[in-house]
């Protein structure tokens, strides 16, 4: 049976899995934005993804390991999506491409402000907030002297937001 790969090129294998348009804005909304249900990932997308879509790219992630679903306890039909060891592991690709994105792209403020703050924090915040999500997305008790990265990069984007509210405003 032939390989079903173009080639084995570690950079040709991970945009197999990754190199469509919508995956790592889907990986990127569970673990920058908490979204764990389908209603959440749909009606919060920054990019307006279609329901099709969103749920073709959920059933592939699943498939390829970058997330897990479990059934929601509190609806028989609901799902909730978890990040998996795979997918926690692409918390430097996406802090590198923010800042490549910060660099070289017209970003916005609002949406720049999680890249400025995973830039400056290098990899030590890199890994508080990989230990941060595998306490939340696979249960691995956090170091007690862990800070909420998590935390800190929702209120500085809460904070820049409200700034931008205000500013249009007045």
């Amino acid at each position: 049976m032939p390989d079903p790969h173009r080639s084995g090129c570690p950079i040709n294998l991970t945009l197999e899995v990754l190199g469509d348009r919508w995956s790592l804005i889907v990986i990127r909304d569970v673990m920058f934005g908490n979204r764990r249900h389908f209603r959440e990932l749909l009606q919060n997308s920054e990019e307006g993804i279609a329901s099709n879509i969103l749920a073709d790219r959920l059933k592939k992630l699943v498939g390829k390991g970058l997330l897990s679903r479990a059934d929601d306890p509190t609806h028989k039909q609901k799902g909730i999506y978890s990040l998996t060891e795979m997918s926690i592991d692409l918390v430097p690709l996406f802090a590198e491409m923010g800042a490549w994105g910060r660099k070289h792209l017209p970003v916005s403020e609002d949406l720049a402000i999680r890249a400025e703050l995973l830039e400056q924090g290098g990899r030590s915040l890199w890994q508080d907030f990989m230990a941060e999500l595998r306490a939340l997305h696979l249960g691995v008790p956090m170091p007690a002297d862990t800070p909420s990265a998590l935390a800190r990069l929702t209120e500085a984007y809460l904070e820049v937001r409200a700034r931008m509210d205000a500013a249009k405003g007045s």
